[in-house]
């Protein structure tokens, strides 16, 4: 029986001592995830993140899910060459768009993964955005190809490894209404004040 997409790659979860290029603000607000050496193309896969970067957790799923399906497309803005156009690319100012639908399954993995280790530390799932993702190129691995007179040809495959960071959004906080005398006095700038004396000089 052929096995999941997931079994035949090593991983790595969030809890191993992983080296991240980038550190969260606030640790306690903030999860990751990560995946190392991961059987998928690490140019499709380096396109689609930064299509989700910034995005909220719940949005960037159904992004993945609508390309998965072909209701959306990820725009090619770099490792476009032989990239072919079509109206999809509207929808997000491109010209040039794909559905890598092994890149999104991958990438929504390890958003699932990084919203179960944010419920193990207690954040709230509903609030959470992605703050940092990185792809990386991770070691060619190796086959042939049979060519015509008895030749072989190098046939590699591009694995990446991928770096994720999820952090809750700071909630704005209305401004209370200040008391009268702790209100400070707003500054004039010498144009204003000179307006004001002379307003007051020809209402005299």
């Amino acid at each position: 029986p052929r096995q999941s997409l997931f079994w035949h790659c090593p991983r790595v979860s969030a809890s191993t001592m992983v080296k991240f290029s980038r550190e969260a603000e606030n640790s306690t607000k903030s999860c990751k995830a990560s995946g190392s050496d991961l059987r998928v193309h690490f140019k499709n896969t380096c396109v689609t993140a930064s299509a989700i970067k910034k995005m909220g957790l719940k949005k960037a799923k159904k992004y993945l899910e609508d390309v998965m399906e072909k209701k959306q497309a990820v725009p090619f803005r770099f490792f476009n060459g032989c990239i072919g156009r079509h109206a999809q690319a509207k929808m997000t100012g491109a010209t040039q768009c794909r559905w890598p639908k092994k890149s999104c399954q991958f990438l929504l993995h390890l958003l699932k993964n990084a919203e179960s280790n944010a419920e193990v530390k207690g954040l709230d799932t509903e609030n959470l955005e992605i703050f940092h993702i990185q792809v990386n190129r991770a070691q060619k691995q190796r086959r042939r190809t049979y060519r015509a007179h008895g030749r072989t040809n190098p046939y590699m495959s591009s694995p990446c490894h991928i770096e994720l960071i999820l952090t809750e959004k700071d909630r704005a906080v209305s401004k209370g209404e200040e008391d009268e005398e702790t209100k400070r006095p707003k500054k004039l700038t010498k144009k204003r004040l000179a307006q004001q004396r002379s307003q007051a000089l020809t209402a005299v």
